[in-house]
């Protein structure tokens, strides 16, 4: 078989005579009898010895056969979360304006925040050269809602009609206190550019439940303004590249360079990706490089998703009641309610992981207009996908996770008054939450000062997240590693611990 598609391909080009010489009758026979010499060992050893055949079986252990246990030997254990959609808020919401209630401060506006509180701490250098740092409690107006009675104030007006699927995570805490860094590190597990991205580790360990779309799929809202977000925030990092995000874009073409060129019909494309096919099929055996393979299931990949996205991009076949639950920006393509919606669409065709990245987030002034102004923008769309995904039976095993990449500040960055102040990065108390597959609904975990500014009962740091959400796709954060430069690497990294109070 080596020698025919060998002989197939001969060229007059050089280069790859030079590959296909490489591909001699020698190198076949040494690469077969590796493969006869197992079979022959396995006979001799008996099948059970040689591939590891274990004594009883425990219930779980039945139950995930059924799971058909990939290469790298996961799902760990049963997963509690088939998919995640993490609707990424850039900029850093302000905890205490939305969920973290402090009632106390009212009497304290415009009083200095105790240095005994700052407990020297690093601020940025946008307030940590003011004079003074005036506290500045929360203009809006917060009730308790739900059988939970979960504190949401009243800029979120449709999030609290579904407070009870929600699981509050209020002790969050981060190690980075810029945008850039800190949007990173919640992403990849690390400060600087270059890992993997939570997406592109569970495509790697978890693999494709679609065969026509990617596993990991990112939305950014179209217009965005503030931090800008980079690809690397959804790059695979030393993985290979065909676990990197795919971005969905508004418009005619959602996935750039997918189209066939103008004038070509595209009937000889399989023809084309078969010839190419054993061309790098010959490169990968003189070289061994993956990212051979890597480019050839990319280039594959994209050959589906020709005729699967514009199906699943089309949002016409979407019911009026459904538009209406999302709201009327949801017929407005690459609007954060209609990535919502596309998320869930997405989601429903096979696709693990969906990113939906919104900016705008970050009020260093006019805090209480910005806010609520970014409220309007998507309150109404994350109610509905919570309640979309109850209605379709798919919360259950789907994991949906809300938050940004840290904190606000309970001192005004700049002139404060009674209507109006600035709220400036704060990495050490912030809120998230999650809802859905295996955590615990009407449910919140940590507690912060009366000032929102240090955790005082059970803090939850970004890796002990990685590592809970790892858990619930029934991955151990500690076993998924990728060797990279002479070290294995994870998502996070040498830190980390599953948060079981969260989980069901």
């Amino acid at each position: 078989m080596c020698n025919d598609h060998h002989n197939k391909l001969t060229s007059n080009n050089r280069d790859l005579q030079k590959i296909e010489r490489q591909i001699d009758r020698r190198h076949f026979l040494k690469k077969t009898s590796l493969g006869l010499g197992a079979i022959a060992l396995s006979s001799l050893l008996g099948a059970e010895k040689m591939f590891g055949a274990t004594g009883s079986k425990t219930k779980e252990d039945i139950i995930l056969e059924n799971y058909n246990k990939n290469r790298l030997g996961l799902p760990h254990h049963l997963p509690k979360a088939k998919r995640i959609i993490y609707l990424f808020q850039s900029g850093g919401p302000s905890q205490m304006d939305l969920f973290d209630y402090k009632p106390k401060l009212v009497d304290m506006f415009g009083k200095e925040l105790p240095e005994s509180i700052i407990g020297g701490q690093r601020l940025t250098g946008m307030s940590g050269s003011q004079s003074t740092l005036p506290i500045a409690p929360s203009t809006f107006n917060f009730k308790q809602y739900g059988k939970s009675k979960a504190w949401v104030s009243d800029a979120m007006p449709y999030l609290s009609e579904v407070v009870d699927d929600l699981c509050f995570m209020k002790g969050m805490q981060t190690d980075q206190i810029n945008h850039t860094p800190a949007i990173t590190f919640m992403q990849t597990g690390h400060q600087l550019p270059g890992r993997p991205s939570i997406g592109s580790w569970l495509s790697y360990g978890l693999g494709s439940d679609n065969e026509n779309l990617p596993t990991f799929i990112t939305l950014v809202s179209k217009n965005g303004k503030g931090q800008p977000l980079k690809s690397s925030l959804w790059g695979n990092g030393f993985l290979p590249t065909e676990h990197q995000g795919v971005q969905f874009r508004s418009g005619k073409d959602p996935v750039l360079y997918l189209s066939d060129p103008e004038n070509y019909d595209g009937n000889d494309r399989r023809h084309m990706l078969d010839y190419l096919g054993g061309l790098n099929d010959i490169q990968n055996d003189a070289y061994g490089d993956p990212e051979i393979q890597a480019r050839m299931s990319q280039y594959e990949m994209a050959f589906k998703m020709q005729t699967s996205v514009p199906e699943v991009a089309d949002l016409s076949d979407e019911p009026d009641h459904i538009f209406e639950l999302y709201g009327k920006d949801s017929r407005d393509p690459g609007t954060y309610a209609a990535n919502c919606l596309m998320a869930r669409k997405l989601l429903e065709k096979g696709v693990k992981f969906v990113q939906l990245y919104h900016q705008g987030w970050d009020q260093h002034n006019n805090c209480p207009g910005g806010l609520k102004h970014q409220c309007k923008k998507t309150d109404q769309g994350t109610a509905a996908l919570i309640k979309d995904l109850k209605q379709r039976g798919m919360l259950d095993d789907t994991l949906v996770i809300w938050g940004g990449e840290f904190g606000r500040t309970v001192y005004s960055q700049g002139q404060l008054t009674k209507e109006n102040h600035g709220r400036d990065h704060h990495p050490k108390a912030f809120t998230m939450w999650m809802a859905g597959a295996g955590v615990k609904p009407g449910f919140s975990y940590g507690e912060t000062d009366d000032f929102s500014y240090n955790v005082i009962k059970d803090p939850l740091h970004v890796h002990d997240f990685h590592a809970t959400l790892m858990h619930l796709v029934g991955v151990d954060h500690e076993r998924l590693t990728f060797k990279h430069q002479g070290r294995r690497y994870r998502l996070t990294d040498v830190h980390g611990h599953v948060v079981k109070d969260l989980l069901t």
